[in-house]
């Protein structure tokens, strides 16, 4: 990977880093579905200008079903359940969980896309999972108060991030990246729409929400999104998904200086089992023997 690429690889983590601190903050005076849908409106206004050609806008009609699934799966349902989870979470917290993505990525390829699993992907899974369980020790509480549905909700995103990686690869691959970006983007606006009329905020909300929300849209989706498909189109696939392991430790870096949020020893090792098996399931560290199981 070049030393661009590298620079664009470390960007990149810290912009989607930083949407969980973005998330944090402003949710709490938006709440989830309002600060979402303002996320995925303004996002998609910035965006709309790559689909400018005909030629754009006609790949967009055609494929309208399709990118209504992949808007509903990778932004409009994922996006409001980690909104709801940093309601609860820290943000850092929130990120790690939110690494386990790759993970329910390959589980839902496996279950629903007739994806091969392969014998180092099951060691990775493995080691991923048990880094989750380390991280809901003491904290998957459901009474009154308790962290469970806010962690639920959590690894719900991941679930939908999963399930519309794997459509988008089998369904969309053919089609250029903005029009990825930007219609998958659209959709979740115009899905998210009414529920962030139904759920606007009643009060006024402060100037550090607002901000908050607007980096949140400009840095961490518009932006973040055109670094990330130039990324995937000049360093490949396995470099551009190393960003899944940078991102929890940007958030968890940001949520320390900025929020006063902790890192205590829990955490480090769920975040180190987690990523290892990341790292292992997506062969960024691959094993020397990689075959693919009987079945």
């Amino acid at each position: 990977m070049s030393a661009t690429d590298t620079l664009r690889l470390l960007l990149l983590s810290s912009l989607w880093g930083f949407s969980f601190i973005f998330m944090r903050v402003a949710v709490l005076e938006f709440g989830p579905v309002s600060l979402i849908g303002l996320r995925m409106g303004l996002g998609a206004l910035l965006l709309l200008p790559l689909l400018a050609s005909r030629h754009h806008l006609r790949l967009c009609r055609q494929h309208a079903r399709q990118l209504i699934v992949l808007g509903v799966f990778t932004s409009a349902l994922p996006y409001s359940l980690l909104a709801l989870a940093t309601l609860g979470l820290e943000a850092g917290f929130t990120s790690l969980i939110n690494a386990a993505t790759p993970i329910a990525t390959a589980l839902m390829g496996v279950a629903f896309f007739a994806t091969p699993i392969l014998r180092a992907q099951v060691i990775g899974l493995t080691l991923a999972l048990a880094g989750v369980a380390v991280l809901s020790v003491g904290r998957l509480d459901f009474s009154a108060g308790g962290d469970g549905w806010f962690m639920l909700a959590a690894l719900a995103a991941t679930l939908c991030y999963g399930f519309g990686g794997n459509y988008s690869r089998t369904r969309l691959a053919h089609l250029p990246s903005r029009v990825l970006a930007a219609g998958s983007c659209s959709v979740a606006a115009i899905v998210l729409l009414v529920p962030t009329v139904l759920l606007w905020p009643t009060q006024a909300v402060s100037p550090m929400a607002w901000g908050s929300a607007l980096g949140l849209a400009a840095l961490s989706t518009a932006a973040a999104l055109l670094l990330y498909f130039r990324l995937l189109s000049s360093a490949g696939a396995t470099a551009a998904s190393t960003v899944t392991m940078l991102v929890p430790v940007s958030a968890l870096a940001w949520g320390v200086v900025l929020l006063d949020e902790s890192i205590t020893p829990q955490m480090l090792a769920g975040m180190t089992a987690t990523l290892l098996g990341t790292a292992i399931a997506t062969g960024v560290l691959p094993l020397r023997r990689r075959r693919t199981l009987p079945g």
